[in-house]
Formats: structure tokens, sequence, C-alpha cells
């Protein structure tokens, strides 16, 4: 995880955004009142429901799914919007499913608007997205910047700051005597003592102080020294070591406050409430979908084995409450209250078992938990009670991973982190993944992590 803490407030919606959005919605709604002219003859009411609900859903979709934002390439972009304008048509089909008004509609109407409600968002999106990025390089990125500190932190902030479009980065200024190495992606330009001499000539216009949180006093001075030169003061605190979670800054009654860990059930309640809506819709569809294999499945288990279908376990849900999980049985009974990982050639494992396991199968009655609000679809992976007490005083920040709800799926399970964790070092790299999800969480993370699932199937880490 990075250790730079974010210095700005979180993305906020400005001109581009809604400039683009309110050229998007103008045409997506005028091709929809055009079609249904052609077809239907009349804008029937239904149809003017449909126009409401789609300029009011896109404006949180949209912006959760960072459609518009200016720092993204033209292809990013358009990937963006495109899954924006899927999760968009999917909450509109909800709706219509849950309140039996499908019927109401052309389908013809609907399947053309629905392609073609892209394809003209995508045509007026190219131009604007040019002028929203020229326009952000013209007012944001000529200033003249310098970073004081060469610590990793320093280098980090250099390294993101020196890509395209951003700000036109001259070097870094010791703060004490540098003895290390030369900074390798920009000049050393000299140390603090000569820091306004160094404004002056460079004719610099933004200054980010980046320094250990052990040089409080540095910090102080350079601050008071600077107020008077005319530039932007920007502190970057390098936390070293420290793990930070989901962190932001923030205020409290006007006074600043830098939020090292919290959860997203806080920070993001508009956003979760958004995840959460769309899990349990997608898993009340995936149930009925997939209720003709589930039934066989349990037949299958129930006549090649004894014992109960569903293998039913206490696990950590969010902020560490205890919930059941369920999963077909894909082990035979056994008697010994020992809770073990499963491990490659492990005789507990039944024949079917062992396909159901691999092809995670038996994973499928978690969308009940998904269903009952117990478990989401996307996040960590909940692990058994007994593991996570014994992992808890060994792996750092390992409960961190419970400030949102378990996971089907996760972060870890698509980047090569599924199967038996033998050995303390795979534990690490699992929760580091984990608390990667959690730190860079969006609705298009996990839009990628679930179209990216089903190429792990059949892992060769899973037995």
């Amino acid at each position: 995880m990075t250790p730079i803490l974010t210095a700005q407030m979180a993305h906020r919606r400005g001109v581009t955004f809604w400039g683009q959005w309110l050229s998007a919605m103008t045409l997506v709604n005028l091709l929809l009142m055009l079609l249904v002219q052609m077809r239907v003859g009349s804008l029937t009411p239904e149809y003017r429901v449909l126009i409401i609900l789609t300029v009011l859903g896109s404006v949180p979709i949209y912006s959760l799914m960072q459609v518009y934002h200016k720092r993204h390439g033209l292809l990013v972009g358009l990937s963006r919007l495109l899954a924006g304008w899927l999760v968009l048509l999917s909450v509109l089909i909800t709706i219509a499913f849950v309140t039996q008004t499908s019927a109401l509609f052309s389908r013809q109407v609907i399947i053309v608007w629905a392609v073609a409600g892209f394809l003209v968002q995508a045509a007026s999106f190219l131009p604007l997205h040019y002028f929203a990025r020229l326009y952000s390089r013209i007012v944001f990125n000529e200033r003249r910047s310098v970073i004081i500190g060469t610590c990793p932190t320093a280098h980090e902030l250099a390294k993101k700051l020196s890509s395209p479009n951003r700000a036109l980065l001259l070097g870094f200024i010791a703060a004490k005597e540098h003895h290390g190495p030369a900074p390798s992606i920009l000049p050393l330009l000299g140390h603090v003592d000569d820091i306004r001499e160094l404004i002056t000539r460079m004719e610099v216009r933004r200054v980010y102080i980046v320094l250990p949180m052990a040089e409080a006093a540095t910090i102080e001075a350079l601050y008071i020294d600077l107020l008077d030169m005319n530039v932007d003061v920007v502190w970057i605190p390098d936390f070293g070591s420290m793990v930070l979670l989901n962190h932001s800054i923030s205020e409290i009654e006007r006074m600043p406050a830098i939020y090292l860990n919290e959860s997203l059930l806080t920070s993001h309640p508009g956003s979760l409430f958004c995840k959460d809506l769309l899990e349990r819709s997608l898993a009340a569809m995936a149930l009925i979908l997939l209720g003709p294999l589930l039934l066989c499945v349990a037949l299958a288990v129930k006549l090649t084995s004894p014992g109960p279908v569903l293998f039913k376990q206490n696990r950590h849900g969010c902020d560490g409450q205890v919930i059941m999980v369920w999963k077909f049985r894909s082990m035979r009974v056994h008697d010994d209250g020992e809770v073990r990982q499963a491990t490659r050639n492990d005789d507990r494992i039944t024949p079917l078992g062992r396909f159901l396991r691999r092809s995670s199968i038996d994973e499928l009655p978690q969308l009940f938990n998904v269903l009952f609000g117990q478990m989401a679809l996307v996040g960590p992976r909940p692990h058994a009670v007994t593991h996570n007490i014994y992992y808890t005083g060994k792996v750092r920040a390992y409960m961190a991973r419970h400030r949102l709800k378990p996971g089907i799926t996760g972060l870890a399970q698509i980047t090569g982190h599924r199967g038996e964790t033998e050995t303390l070092e795979k534990m690490q790299l699992r929760v580091a993944q984990d608390l990667n999800y959690i730190n860079h969480w969006s609705l298009w993370l996990d839009i990628k992590i679930l179209l990216k699932t089903p190429f792990t199937l059949f892992s060769k880490n899973i037995y």
C-alpha cells in the first residue's frame, strides 16, 4: 500500500463532469423520445418515468464510476462510460422487474436505445473529454513545483506528478544534508536553506513538503518561512511504515483531521449503499438463474457421501462480527473439532467435492449470504474464526481486512492468491491484496474483479 496520504478531499464533481453529463443525458433522452415516437407514436407515461429515472440514476452511478474523470485516458474513459451505462441499465431493468412494469415497454425500442445510447454518449464524450483535459492542463498544470524532501515517499510523489498532464515538477530540495544516491527521476536542486533564492530564481509556484513526522519542527519553520513567498504550500505527511487504511483528509468543527483508518461504511455510505443494492439484486437474479444447478448439486452431494448437503461455519464478517457462512459440503464428515485448511491430496475431500472446490461451485450457497446482507459478491474472503485468531498476532493489520463485508471473490483471488496459505508469507501476500482492495475500492474495481473471476476458476492452487 502506498504510504502517501491523499492531500486533498475526495474528488468532487465539477464543471467538466456536469458539462459532459448534461450533453450525454440530453442526447440519450432525445434518442429515446425519437425511438418512442417512431415505434409507439407518442411519449406514454412509462417512458416519461424512464427518462426521469435515467437522469436521476446516472448522476450517482457515473460519479461513483468516475466516468468523466479528466485524468483518465481516452480508452479508460470510454471503458468507464460503457461500465457506467451498463450499471445504469441494470438498475433500470431491476426496477422494471421488481415493479412488474417491463411488459409496458417495447423491447425493440429498449434494445436499440441501450445500444445506440452508448454510441451517442461516446460520440459526445470524445471531443468533450479532449477539451476537459486541455482545460485542466491550462488551468492546473502550469504551476512550477518543487518537492522538499528526498525520502521514498517524496520519490513516489515525484513519479505520480511527473506523469503526463500533471504539474510541471522541477526537482527535489533536500531538507538536510543529502548523503544518499542522487534522485533518479528529477534533479536535486539544492538545500532547504536556499529555498527563498530557489523559489525566486526558478519562478516556483507550488512547494510540496514531504518530510517524516519526526521533523515536525522543520515542517513548521518551513511553512512559516514560505507564507510570505506567494507560493502554494502542500504538506504530504510521510508516515513511513504505518499501515494506512482508507485514509482521508477532513474537518471536525473546522479543525483539520487526518483519518488514518476509516471504515468504508462511514466514509462512503452512499457508495456502500449502491454496492449493497446492486450486489443483492445480482445475487437474487443469480439464485433464480442457477436454481436448477443448485438443486442438482445438492442432490449429488447427498447421494455420493453421508452427511448434510451444506457445510456451515462461523466466520468473521464486517467489523469482526461473527456470521454463518454456507458452502456445499465437499469433505467427509469427521468428529474432531480441529479446523484445518484443505491441502493437496487431502483425504477428507470427496471425489465430487474435489470438483466442486476446483470449480468454486461449492461457494454458490454464499449467494444466500449476499442476499441476506452478511456478505458481498466482492470483498476479502472470510477465513475461519480459528484461523483469524491464529494469524492476528502474526500478520500485520490482519483483522483490518474486516472493515467491510467479506466477499465470494476478491482482489486477492484474481491476483493468484487463492487456495491454501500453508506459509506465513502467502497469508501476508493475500492480506496485502485485501488491504489494497479496501484502499482503492470503487464500483468500477468490483466490476473488473467480477469479470476476471471466471478466468481464475480451476486454478492449480485450488484443491
